[in-house]
């Protein structure tokens, strides 16, 4: 059994509503729709999330919310992780790896600048940034999270909406 690590950065936010928290940007229009239109991408490749974690920031929660309508996953499901906002790069890498293998696929959502690091520490070709609703599909040949690294990756999939795949 393969694991599999989907991340997905949050889509398009705004400022509009001034001096609001980051936490609570919500999406801007565009946002919404290009994340309908990554999530129609990512249904094709065929995979069912068993967890669903998102940063407490409401634009994360809001993808997550939109991609788990589009894939059939329960929202009710979705869990909230201060970790995804919060913790550093080295940090965030370091919760995925202590997921509990009963989950085989896992989607997280959150931020840049973390998200870009993150995909690249296992990407083979380096991206410059990761753009919103942006999603980085990766597949590893391990059985357990914590043996997830560069060298067990054995497919990925960039959905960039708008943009040509990498």
């Amino acid at each position: 059994m393969s694991k599999i690590l989907v991340i997905i950065r949050h889509g398009k936010s705004t400022w509009e509503y001034g001096p609001i928290l980051d936490l609570d940007r919500p999406l801007k229009e565009i946002g919404i729709s290009k994340t309908l239109e990554a999530s129609q991408q990512l249904k094709k490749q065929n995979i069912d999330p068993d967890m669903i974690i998102s940063s407490p920031a409401i634009r994360a929660l809001h993808t997550a919310l939109i991609v788990a309508r589009e894939l059939e996953y329960p929202s009710d499901k979705i869990r909230i992780d201060d970790n995804l906002y919060a913790e550093s790069e080295e940090g965030i890498l370091e919760f995925i790896k202590t997921t509990s293998d009963s989950i085989n696929c896992l989607f997280i959502f959150g931020h840049n600048p973390k998200f870009t690091f993150l995909a690249n520490h296992f990407l083979k070709q380096q991206i410059d940034n990761l753009p919103t609703s942006g999603i980085i599909l990766l597949k590893f040949n391990a059985l357990h999270w914590n043996e997830i690294s560069k060298k067990t990756v054995q497919a990925e999939v960039s959905i960039f909406p708008g943009k040509d795949k990498f």
